[in-house]
């Protein structure tokens, strides 16, 4: 009984973790943002595009940011995709060189 137990468990975590990585489509992508990108505080730093973010049944902007340059990776911008019946957003990320 024990080892049943240990297994339903292990589904749970194993599909909360899944829910973790959900994606949302809209019929209409949100307007393009457009803002001032403010001075880098350094050479070393780039500047982190901004991301919509599903809050509260929709996306919201949040916002980009500088971050130190990662040797050995380069920033990949988050996109638009056209999914069925809408759009879906792929959020930014630190892809290998």
């Amino acid at each position: 009984m024990k080892k049943y137990v240990w297994y339903f468990m292990f589904a749970i975590v194993l599909g909360s973790l899944g829910s973790c990585t959900a994606t949302y489509v809209v019929r209409e992508r949100p307007a393009e943002v457009i803002y001032e990108r403010p001075q880098p505080p350094s050479r070393e730093h780039i500047w982190i595009t901004g991301d919509w973010v599903w809050e509260g049944g929709r996306y919201a902007w949040h916002e980009g940011h500088y971050e130190r340059h990662r040797p050995g990776y380069r920033w990949e911008e988050g996109h638009w995709q056209n999914a069925k019946g809408g759009w879906r957003w792929n959020k930014g990320r630190w892809r290998a060189a």
